[in-house]
């Protein structure tokens, strides 16, 4: 019936919620925006909040919120414990956290703990303070070499590119910037550090907050004496480049084994709280064997399973990276953690229309490919119901129910992602895949807010894809993604298991799942699909019944009993 389709998701009255929960990605700034002035906020996520119940997520998790001089778009946390005034205040995230709640969602926020920004109260303090300071300890302050210590402590590279190391005015030391330079990295062999962040972490819990995203989760540590390497620290596809061989370290500031003492002592403190909080890691690490380690039954609950990010349009690439992240979570007893897309990464609905399908350039922009839009989405679509076919826990960025494409035309005149800047341009960025989200085709901003001010210009295609062309229209993204998560939670997907069939052509995918079976056809031509109820499709079917290229299908085998709890 469609009033059960669409009714607000249920609480979840059980233990380990995040096992098989659809988490959906909040990026605030470019969310809702509440008052006008260009930037989305916590009032404007909390009036959208009937709109997530309605889709049928499980929890939101919010990107940073807090005091920051947002010289990384809020990555550069100044203050743990205060909401940014360009978000609001902690009344409003209070608000927003009970509005959610009432409507049956979780809520994660983001935590940062690699690094602060430069306008924190400790770094500020460290640059008051001389060489070998209590103050100085909290971070990892360097004497250069060279005769006059002119010279960076070592030869790292930051991920934005450019130097690692920087020097403040006059100042005779060096600091350790694995990010951008107004982002100093923290000392994680200092008992402060650790002490503050536990109680951050309790700030928090103590607001009713269900969980954390732990930002560069692997980065904490870093190896004793900050040796040379010869490498690059990369963001996402680092899990694939930065390590080869039969190395255990993507290098010496990355997956050092002793910040798993840090997620062990997190851990106890988040089992101190009732309601079973959990958290998710943010770690670029090649092998599975290693990620799983992050997700022991006394660590992390979750960890980003960004081989499947990267995973291009391949059938044969894709059954591998789900058999080995199945396989992987499966030792240590925990959920996969499936994603498409993130505030980090081009869209995968543009990803998808490339030459090369699922290729992860660093930013597109006019200068170049650009994606078939049209191939983009179909090819995106499909993927949809191959990701949340699958049992354990899916996240999905904002927009990507919308199907909404990359903007592959920002002119660098607009850009504010700092890894543009640090690379001249070389690296295009991230500001593409930021853009405020489109709700009404025909408003200012496209609804975004109340005025024609956008932090970042939307491009004119996406009236296209805005929320109110496509809610209750029939074949629309919105609507299949509002019909995959309630299907998904009906036949519980999350909590189940995947059991393969061997199929005739090499580029379809066929699988079980309890009573649903789902086929996914990544070629160009059409394949017979078996007997059986058709529950969903990507696409719609040809005259001939046959599941075209390109296009993804649930169906009721006809030898099984049909779920009468719908």
């Amino acid at each position: 019936m469609r009033t059960r389709e669409f009714a607000a998701p249920e609480a979840h009255a059980g233990l380990e919620w995040w096992r098989s929960a659809v988490i959906y990605q909040i990026y605030p700034r470019s969310f809702a925006d509440s008052d006008g002035d260009g930037i989305g906020d916590l009032p404007g996520i909390a009036a959208k909040l009937p709109y997530l119940a309605r889709l049928g997520i499980d929890a939101i998790w919010l990107s940073p919120f807090y005091r920051s001089p947002q010289a990384d778009a809020g990555y550069d946390v100044a203050d743990y414990r205060v909401v940014d005034p360009l978000f609001g205040t902690l009344d409003d995230f209070d608000r927003m956290l009970h509005g959610a709640h009432a409507l049956g969602m979780k809520v994660i926020v983001d935590l940062v703990p690699n690094h602060t920004s430069d306008e924190h109260a400790w770094f500020q303090a460290a640059l008051k303070s001389p060489p070998g300071s209590a103050e100085r300890a909290r971070y990892l302050f360097r004497d250069g070499k060279g005769a006059h210590g002119e010279l960076p402590p070592n030869n790292w590279q930051s991920v934005f590119g450019g130097n690692a190391w920087s020097r403040a005015p006059g100042d005779s030391q060096w600091y350790l910037h694995l990010f951008d330079r107004k982002q100093p990295d923290l000392n994680w062999d200092h008992p402060e550090v650790r002490a503050e962040f536990e109680d951050v972490l309790r700030f928090w819990l103590e607001r009713g907050v269900d969980g954390f995203r732990v930002d560069v989760a692997h980065g904490l540590i870093k190896a004793p004496g900050l040796p040379d390497w010869d490498g690059h620290a990369a963001m996402v596809e680092g899990a694939e480049a930065g390590n080869s061989g039969d190395s255990d370290s993507a290098g010496p500031m990355w997956d050092q084994d002793g910040v798993h003492e840090i997620y062990r002592n997190w851990r106890r403190v988040l089992d101190a709280y009732p309601g079973e909080r959990m958290m998710v890691a943010e770690a670029w690490i090649a092998r599975q064997s290693r990620l799983a380690r992050y997700i022991r039954h006394d660590e992390m609950q979750q960890a980003f399973n960004f081989d499947y990010l990267l995973a291009h349009w391949d059938a044969a690439e894709l059954r591998a990276v789900i058999d080995s992240s199945l396989a992987a979570s499966a030792a240590v007893g925990a959920p996969t953690t499936w994603v498409m897309s993130n505030h980090d990464s081009v869209r995968h609905t543009s990803r998808f229309g490339l030459r090369k399908p699922g290729a992860r350039p660093k930013g597109i922009d006019a200068n170049g490919e650009q994606p078939n839009e049209a191939l983009g989405l179909r090819r995106a679509r499909a993927a949809a119901l191959l990701m949340l076919a699958l049992p354990g826990s899916a996240y999905i960025y904002q927009g990507e129910e919308l199907g909404l494409p990359e903007h592959t035309a920002l002119e660098a005149r607009y850009r504010q992602d700092p890894a543009f800047f640090r690379t001249n341009g070389a690296e295009i960025g991230r500001d593409g895949c930021r853009i405020p989200l489109p709700w009404k085709a025909n408003a200012p901003s496209f609804g975004f807010g109340a005025s024609e001010t956008s932090w970042l210009p939307q491009p004119g295609n996406f009236a296209h894809y805005a929320a109110d062309r496509q809610d209750g229209v029939s074949g629309s993204t919105l609507e299949l993604y509002r019909r995959l998560l309630h299907l998904r939670r009906d036949y519980q997907l999350g909590a189940g298991q995947l059991q393969w069939h061997t199929v005739g052509a090499s580029e379809v995918l066929s699988f079980d799942n309890g009573q649903l079976h789902a086929v996914i056809n990544l070629g160009m031509k059409p394949v017979t699909l078996p007997a059986g109820t058709l529950l969903v499709s990507s696409e719609p079917l040809n005259a001939a019944g046959q599941l075209p290229g390109n296009t993804a299908a649930w169906l009721l085998p006809a030898h099984r009993p049909m779920n009468t709890s719908r």
